[in-house]
């Protein structure tokens, strides 16, 4: 009898439900984003950040991933739509989860679909969501080599949020080399620096995904 590796199983099986997720964010001109990051690199704070100054007439909503709590989707809700999608201890979300997020997250079409997955650099990069694009969001607190120590996540990324830099004259990092280091594991990467105290670079962040937007509606209309 021949054996198949659970673990090629299971990523055959997400990447069926994965395909499906995708198609359908495709036929509805939704733009879905997978963010990853470490625990603690403030994408609750970005998303609220981003949440509150999204223009009025853009329909967004989040599905956040978390082992354990609903402290994220209730933080996210006294500013927009938020679902919470408890993994019981899984490191990272999956496109299953994702299907039955959406399932329970309801209301129309959406034209960004932001997927808060679970704090972790190692197991989020290797599960496809149906997303459109990867964001890996780090701080500037977590040091200056975390893209060569976890090079995987930021070859998959399509953009590099470097976050917190209202902490650098308090913290031994230099954005520079941690954008340096970026490059070196995927050239041509995009970095957008953010502080969700001060404010510095939200209007880039969301310049950013209304040319993503953009995009798929184009691929959309064709």
């Amino acid at each position: 009898m021949k054996r198949v590796p659970l673990k090629q199983k299971v990523l055959k099986e997400n990447d069926r439900i994965a395909a499906e997720l995708r198609a359908r964010f495709r036929e509805q001109g939704t733009l879905a984003l997978n963010l990853m990051s470490s625990p603690g690199s403030g994408k609750t704070s970005l998303l609220e950040q981003t949440l509150s100054h999204m223009p009025k007439d853009m329909r967004a909503a989040v599905l956040t991933g978390d082992i354990a709590t609903e402290n994220d989707a209730e933080r996210l809700r006294r500013v927009g739509s938020a679902t919470q999608i408890t993994t019981g201890g899984s490191c990272h979300l999956d496109a299953k989860m994702v299907e039955r997020g959406l399932e329970n997250q309801g209301g129309g079409p959406l034209d960004i679909l932001f997927i808060e997955n679970v704090g972790n650099l190692v197991c989020p990069a290797g599960f496809d969501l149906g997303e459109y694009a990867k964001v890996v969001i780090l701080s500037v607190t977590e040091g200056d080599d975390k893209p060569l120590k976890y090079p995987t996540m930021f070859v998959r990324a399509d953009v590099m949020i470097l976050n917190k830099i209202d902490l650098l004259p308090h913290v031994p990092c230099d954005a520079d080399k941690v954008i340096e280091n970026a490059h070196r594991i995927h050239p041509g990467l995009d970095v957008i620096r953010t502080s969700c105290l001060t404010g510095q670079g939200i209007d880039e962040w969301i310049a950013w995904l209304q040319g993503r937007l953009r995009e798929v509606r184009s691929r959309q209309a064709r």
